[in-house]
């Protein structure tokens, strides 16, 4: 059967004054489209598993909202991890869970806050995907095909000389490269084989779990250990107690860069971490001058490439601006170059 885990956890800061570690972006309408990103991630795999197969990782501060945004979701399918500590930890628990429920679980695993704008390509891409792995003993993750030289994403090197003998679209990893410079970015969008890093992985329980008890034998063994208590009074308590004892490492290092048979599909289909002011803006329907109006009333004049989020805001008007973000709420407004975004965690420390 097959499993999505949406990791939530995350703060979001980037989005600031928007998103913040009371409301992270994943849990606001980014967009403005009346739904927030957590809710269209849902959506996006509704035709792929069912409900009662979604799990949610995320802190208990925000128990409400979820409760609030996906009441679908079965309350024992939400997880709450008492600190943060990278990816590696909370997939290898929630693993652990979906086994005790489902041996033969197929599972793929994303973040919460990503857009995507081609809905029905992204469904053939994981059903895919999700096919390969519940054959096989591989890792899958989907490459996006660069459509510019991106230094905010991690890239994946593959090999593209052989596909995989079961499925012609997939590719064995040659490695994975960090968040490069604009240089060497530059360099890898002139190759065909350098994708962007989706953060997305699809995996069967059993491969995922076998991975983690070679590669990260201790952390493994301590949620195995907790086994007889998943579903029961005592979980979170043992939970609480075992978290703040574990390595904080995501599993790209835990995992990905260690495994052997790990594979992926090089897609196109509108995707986004949406990380910045910038990607926002690149991801919103913008007028004839590049600009981006989210809210009920944004007037641009003089203006050019900028975006603008100001949902509550009854009127918002922006005269001989080129390349700024301004956004408003709660009574705070930001107004910024796009340029300098990067400095706008120095802003609201």
């Amino acid at each position: 059967m097959n499993h999505l885990v949406i990791m939530a956890g995350g703060v979001g800061s980037r989005f600031w004054p928007l998103s913040s570690e009371v409301v992270p972006k994943q849990f606001l309408d980014v967009l403005g489209c009346g739904k927030t990103l957590i809710q269209l991630t849902v959506d996006r795999f509704k035709d792929i598993v069912p409900m009662e197969n979604i799990w949610i990782v995320t802190s208990e501060k925000y128990k409400a909202t979820i409760a609030e945004q996906l009441p679908e979701v079965p309350v024992a399918n939400v997880l709450f991890e008492p600190c943060r500590r990278n990816t590696a930890p909370c997939i290898c628990y929630v693993s652990y869970k979906i086994k005790k429920r489902d041996p033969r679980a197929n599972i793929v695993v994303t973040p919460s806050d990503h857009v995507v704008l081609d809905s029905s390509t992204f469904r053939s891409v994981v059903e895919n995907a999700m096919e390969f792995s519940a054959e096989t003993d591989a890792i899958v993750t989907l490459g996006m095909r660069p459509t510019r030289p991106e230094t905010g994403y991690g890239y994946i090197k593959a090999d593209l000389t052989f596909s995989s003998s079961r499925k012609k679209d997939i590719f064995r990893v040659d490695s994975f490269k960090e968040k490069p410079n604009l240089e060497l970015a530059e360099e890898y969008v002139k190759h065909d084989n350098y994708l962007w890093n989706s953060g997305i992985f699809i995996w069967s329980v059993s491969t995922i779990i076998n991975a983690f008890r070679v590669y990260e034998p201790d952390m493994s063994k301590a949620f195995e250990r907790l086994t007889p208590v998943y579903d029961t009074a005592e979980e979170q308590e043992r939970i609480n107690e075992l978290y703040p004892s574990l390595e904080n490492i995501s599993v790209d290092y835990a995992i990905l860069e260690k495994a052997e048979e790990i594979f992926v599909c090089p897609a196109s289909f509108g995707w986004s971490d949406l990380g910045t002011w910038t990607s926002l803006r690149d991801n919103s329907q913008k007028d004839r001058y590049g600009n981006a109006g989210i809210g009920q009333d944004i007037n641009f004049y003089d203006s050019f490439n900028c975006v603008v989020h100001a949902e509550k805001l009854k009127k918002v008007v922006v005269q001989g601006l080129d390349g700024y973000v301004v956004a408003e709420r709660d009574g705070t407004l930001l107004i910024c170059k796009l340029s300098e975004e990067q400095r706008i965690k120095l802003f609201h420390d």
